[in-house]
């Protein structure tokens, strides 16, 4: 029963919400389906204002939100590469991404 009444709970956010673009991006806040994407097409903007560098933190877990942020960021032309971070920075709960710098 419980877990109808979540399935069918409309959205606390009618409207797209807007985040703040600086040099991380937690994705505990995303549905799970949704954390590939939403860590791609942010990268085009920061790299646009300059970013060199993000810190996306995905969690440690058993590893399947790693992998598809790795996943997607290895398609995307805005990175040039990505590593696991060290541990003071998140270690494989986290994910370290150089962006390409924009032509401007």
């Amino acid at each position: 029963m419980l877990a109808r009444a979540c399935r069918t709970t409309e959205s606390p956010f009618p409207e797209p919400v807007e985040l703040p673009i600086g040099d991380s991006l937690d994705l505990h806040y995303f549905p799970p389906r949704d954390v590939g994407r939403s860590s791609t097409p942010t990268s085009r903007p920061r790299a646009e204002r300059g970013f060199r560098e993000v810190r996306i933190i995905h969690g440690r877990g058993r590893g399947v939100q790693r992998h598809r942020v790795h996943r997607h960021l290895a398609r995307s032309p805005f990175v040039e590469s990505f590593r696991e971070a060290p541990a003071e920075r998140g270690g494989w709960g986290a994910t370290l991404v150089w962006l390409r710098i924009a032509a401007r």
